[in-house]
Order: C-alpha cells, then structure tokens, then sequence
C-alpha cells in the first residue's frame, strides 16, 4: 500500500445533519450515518422547489441513493429537505417499508391503480396515480436529474405539475462527498478486486510458453479463460461485474478493449477489473499490466514511464488541488518523456489517450474527474482513481491504476497490491 498523509478519520463532518439516514438500506444491522444534503437542500430552496423526483429502478445511483431501496423495477423518490416519500408497487411495498431510508412509502393501491387502469388504461392510471401522490405530498414544482423519462415530464407538466431538470447534477456532487461508512464499502470492494488481481496474475505467472503463446493444462491461456477466473474468484467474495478487460499486445492498445483470444508471451498484458459489491452496491477499481516473459525495450520504457506519471499525479492528490492539476501532473511526465497526450494534441491517437482518473462509488465512473477542465477543488472524502497509461498498437498497452480517497491532509490509497512489470 502507498505511503501518504492519510487520515480517513479526518474526513468531514456534515455540514448539515439533516436526519440521521441509513447508509445501504433501512435493515437494522446496517451502519447508520448522516450525509450531508445542504447543496441539494440549497438548491431545491434556491429554485423554489418542492422536491427533487425521480422515477428509476435502484440501478440509477441516483435513486438508490436517495431512497435507500433496492429495487428492479421502476419506483418513484420524492426527496424534499424535510423528508423522502416513496411510491412503490403492491410487490415491493413490505420491503420499501422495511428497508427504505424513507419517511414515508405509499403504494399503487393507496390511489386505486387498478381501478384506474380498468377505466383508462396502465399508462394513463400511471399518470394519474403520480399526480395525485404528488398532490399529497405538497409538490407542484419538482426538479429532476438528466435521465428522468421524457415522456413521464411531459404528462406532468400537462396536469400542472412543473418539472425541471438539474443541469448541475446536485445529487452527483452529494454522492462525490463519501462518508466514512461509504469508503469502507469501496474498501472491501477493493479487497475482494485484489483477490481477483491476484488469480489473473497467478494464471499468467504459472502458464507455460509454447511457440510464444501462453498455455495452462495444455490449452492455450485466452482472454476469455482469465476473465471467468477474475468472475469466479468475486462471485466467492460477493462481488459481481458486468465486464473486465483482460488485453494482450495490439488489443491492449485500444485502453477500454475488452480483450479476446490467446496471450502472447513478451507482450503487455492490460487487466482492469472494476467489480461492484452485491451487499452495498459500491465499486472498486484496479488495473496492472503484466507481461510474461522478456517484454520489447520499448514496452519497458512505456511502463517505466507510466510509472513515474502514476507517481507524479498521487504527489499532486490532496484537499484543494483541481482534477486538472492533477490530470496535469501526468500529463507533464508524458510529455517531457517525448510522448504525445491529448492536451497537447487532441488528435494523436497514440501516447497519454485518456483522462487520470474519475470518482468510484454507486457508479464505477462517476464524479470528480481528473482530467482537462475539472476545475473544481478536490475535498475530502472524494474517492477517485488514478490511472495513467500509454498506447501504441505497435507496442502495445500500459495502464497502472491504484484507488484512493482524500483527506483532511492528504490522501488514503485503498489499493493494497504491488505495482510490477512481471508477473511473479
């Protein structure tokens, strides 16, 4: 593990205790913790709101931050300052009441949905239904994020209702700010990622070569066969991902190729696995480059060279710094070393061909960004990775990313795994 000024008990305070609220659902074995709403609670005040809606499945982060409620199907959060109120179906009600950060969960049936839909129809009873729970909860002006259904807006503002959207992704910038409960969610996160790290390598590491080409049990080693290890070993620590990149030589040129076919001995070897942890919903987030074998001078001075901007961009990680600053921290080392980025050509299509780093949280790429034009300082609490690589498809791939949160005083990086060319 990195050494730095860590400090996680000095994360902030609230600046405004609104209520205390439940970290991952309202189960009583779960932390509680008071989050700090006052810019979304300034925000609706500002514009005159009477809430902030949302109508999503708990796969928006949004929604399941606000509501607390895990959910596949689409329900309806009203968040305002003084309370939250649900409208869940018939189905899901009982565990809404039971595990919902809600001070209220009405149901379809407490507006006669069904009555509705005999005389008008499912959508048109929908429409009706929201209006009314909106009546009830004392809401004609609502402000809503990027991604709420076009259509549901319009059918709202044909019944009085005025609907706005946030342009400012307030919700996005309260999820930004984590509490210590949420960093020790991306912790374990990121532990059970390590172990995952660890059976890739170990596959690599243990494989023989024969005529250039990785082997294990007789069978060429592919992409493939690594991936559903990494899967493996996190479904046994309760963790689960959509996709990982497991890309050899050319493929791992291409920073977001999900890599396929066999590995290749001396060729550069991108793993980046980013699993989700099925009990708290939270990310983690990790890549290392691997090579088997002698890797080309120019692989090596690729990795040399990435390793030194990963190290650049940590020293500029701390309160107060820009994403920018520390994007450019990077961004320097690349090119005194005569390598080509995008902010100094935006055209090239080899070198530094990506941002440092993004925020981990509900989503695995969300606020704060360390890139060209985040402006915004970095406070404590941010957990943001730090990946630095370079591409050329005649070289291949490197990309060395560690996750870390900021502090009162520094930085904390939660990633516990050597950073090495060679696999061991």
């Amino acid at each position: 593990m990195r050494e730095a000024s860590v400090s996680v008990p000095g994360l902030p305070e609230a600046r405004v205790s609104r209520r205390a609220v439940t970290l991952f659902g309202g189960a009583a074995d779960r932390a509680s913790v008071t989050r700090d709403y006052a810019p979304l609670d300034d925000y609706l005040d500002a514009g005159d709101y009477d809430g902030y809606l949302l109508y999503a499945d708990s796969g928006l982060a949004d929604q399941y931050y606000l509501a607390g409620f895990d959910a596949p199907d689409p329900f309806v959060t009203l968040y305002a300052p003084d309370e939250t109120a649900l409208l869940v179906s018939g189905l899901e009600y009982g565990r809404a009441v039971n595990e919902a950060r809600a001070d209220v969960v009405k149901r379809y049936a407490d507006y006669d949905l069904h009555g509705k839909a005999a005389e008008y129809g499912r959508d048109e009873a929908f429409r009706r239904v929201l209006v009314e729970f909106l009546d009830d909860q004392g809401a004609g002006s609502v402000a809503t994020n990027a991604r709420f259904p076009l259509a549901t807006a319009d059918d709202l503002r044909e019944r009085g209702v005025s609907v706005s959207a946030d342009r400012g992704d307030r919700v996005g910038a309260v999820r930004a700010v984590k509490t210590e409960d949420e960093v020790e969610a991306v912790r374990a996160a990121q532990r059970a990622n390590e172990a995952a790290m660890r059976t890739a390598e170990d596959l690599i590491a243990d494989a023989a070569v024969e005529d250039g080409v990785l082997v294990r049990d007789g069978e060429p080693l592919t992409s493939e066969r690594v991936k559903e290890e990494i899967e493996v070993a996190l479904l046994r620590r309760g963790c689960a991902l959509d996709e990982t990149i497991v890309a050899c030589g050319a493929d791992a040129a291409e920073p977001h190729n999900r890599g396929s076919g066999p590995l290749r001995a001396g060729e550069t070897i991108v793993v980046d696995i980013f699993p989700r942890d099925k009990s708290t919903n939270y990310h983690a987030d990790m890549t290392r480059t691997f090579v088997k074998g002698d890797p080309t001078p120019e692989a090596r001075a690729f990795y040399d060279v990435t390793e030194r901007a990963f190290e650049a961009a940590f020293d500029a990680l701390e309160p107060g710094a820009t994403g920018a600053d520390v994007h450019g921290a990077a961004c320097d080392v690349f090119e005194d070393a005569g390598y080509p980025t995008l902010r100094d050509d935006p055209s090239t299509e080899t070198g530094y061909i990506h941002s440092t780093g993004h925020g981990v949280g509900l989503d695995v790429h969300e606020g704060p960004r360390l890139s060209d034009g985040a402006d915004e300082e970095l406070e404590p609490g941010n957990i943001v990775t730090v990946e630095p690589g370079l591409y050329d498809p005649d070289v291949g791939g490197v990309r060395i990313e560690d996750i870390a949160v900021v502090t009162e005083d520094g930085y904390e990086d939660l990633t516990d795994y050597r950073v090495e060319f060679g696999v061991e």
